[in-house]
């Protein structure tokens, strides 16, 4: 898989174990393994720790107090998973709490998560709040289907997506691939906006830095349109 990352162009990859009710997240035995496979893998893709961190009250108490294992790369950004059954109540508190302890939320593949698909404008208030979105990156492409698409369309149409993640898992069903993602955001929206969220948002949380100047809605559908006109007018 760190070969395949490589031959298509990425250059760091940031393993997130899982940390949930069913996966105990280790980050010790986790730093061990990620040097033993960068020993392997030589210096491309640089490998870098991170956590999927699930939004459970033993887990939230446990980063508050030691927060570095859990984050991207010992940062202050902390890349959350949501529940598919239900969004707590308390959730706007939580992601207060976890910015005043001077951590940043990143939500994860919400595209795919049964509840916010029919409710994406919780995200967008989500979002208004200074949670940060991270999108799977084959589900642009539709590699989820057609409902997944359609809702990461909306959300960086909405100026609510910051990052693309491969979210890999194999070689077939789900590969290190960023490639297909990046082409299409740079067809659809420009190439400014397809480096903004596959490489300095990126590179920015992996170094701890804040992000860059971000575009608001009004500029992503302001791209899109003058891009589908192109695309429209030349017969593409």
């Amino acid at each position: 898989m760190c070969r395949m990352a490589a031959k298509d162009g990425i250059t760091h990859l940031v393993a997130t174990p899982h940390s949930n009710y069913s996966y105990t997240f280790d980050p010790g035995l986790n730093r061990q393994l990620i040097r033993e496979i960068q020993e392997k893998v030589g210096e491309k893709p640089r490998l870098l720790l991170g956590c999927d961190f699930h939004l459970s009250y033993d887990n939230i108490q446990v980063c508050l107090q030691d927060s570095r294992d859990f984050t991207i790369n010992q940062t202050p950004y902390l890349l959350v998973e949501l529940p598919d059954q239900f969004i707590p109540e308390n959730l706007n508190r939580v992601y207060y709490e976890i910015q005043v302890a001077g951590l940043k939320p990143i939500i994860t593949h919400p595209e795919r998560n049964p509840l916010l698909q029919r409710r994406p404008e919780v995200l967008e208030h989500w979002v208004s709040l200074g949670c940060l979105v991270q999108l799977t990156a084959q589900s642009y492409t539709n590699g989820f289907g057609s409902r997944a698409r359609k809702v990461a369309e909306r959300l960086i149409d909405a100026g609510s997506v910051h990052f693309f993640a491969t979210d890999a898992h194999d070689l077939k069903r789900r590969p290190p691939i960023l490639s297909r993602c990046y082409d299409r955001v740079a067809e659809e929206k420009g190439q400014e906006i397809a480096d903004l969220l596959s490489q300095q948002n990126p590179e920015a949380v992996i170094n701890g830095r804040p992000l860059p100047p971000q575009p608001d809605a009004a500029e992503f559908k302001a791209r899109g349109l003058k891009r589908r006109w192109f695309s429209f007018i030349t017969g593409k």
